[in-house]
């Protein structure tokens, strides 16, 4: 999944229409499978799939985070524009990602197809975050001005 790809993932959730969708359910599942198979990272539970924040602040709802194969994450919510950043996997166990100009590393606590619990190194402290995988439709609720 290409940058293009996120972007168009993300129009998706925000219900953004794109006219060069597949046509049909049958088009659409194949071509999902055609660009896992293509990445050959069809096998690891944290790529390519929108991260929704389960423990996310309620006065500030919705932070996710897609983590591309090819190198590239998705951060985004529904209070802030989002930003397309690099990251690597440096073990089965830790991550990484550049965010303004500073490396954040991470342990990945837990990771199944459902479930992301990532514990950020962030000077001396460690900080827990807990995503579950975004349903669709997902709409962010309006903010409070």
């Amino acid at each position: 999944m290409d940058t293009k790809a996120a972007i168009l993932a993300l129009m998706s959730v925000w219900g953004v229409g794109v006219c060069n969708l597949p046509v049909s359910a049958q088009d659409a599942s194949d071509t999902t499978e055609e660009v896992a198979d293509d990445a050959g990272d069809s096998e690891n539970p944290l790529l390519n799939k929108v991260w929704v924040r389960a423990d996310a602040d309620e006065n500030l709802p919705g932070p996710m985070q897609i983590f591309l194969g090819d190198g590239t994450l998705v951060s985004d919510s529904c209070w802030e524009t989002y930003r397309l950043s690099k990251w690597q996997q440096v073990s089965d166990s830790a991550i990484s990602w550049d965010e303004d100009g500073m490396t954040i590393n991470a342990d990945i606590a837990s990771l199944s197809h459902s479930e992301l619990i990532l514990n950020l190194k962030l000077g001396n402290e460690v900080l827990e975050q807990r995503f579950v995988t975004a349903t669709a439709p997902y709409v962010c609720p309006d903010m409070v001005k």
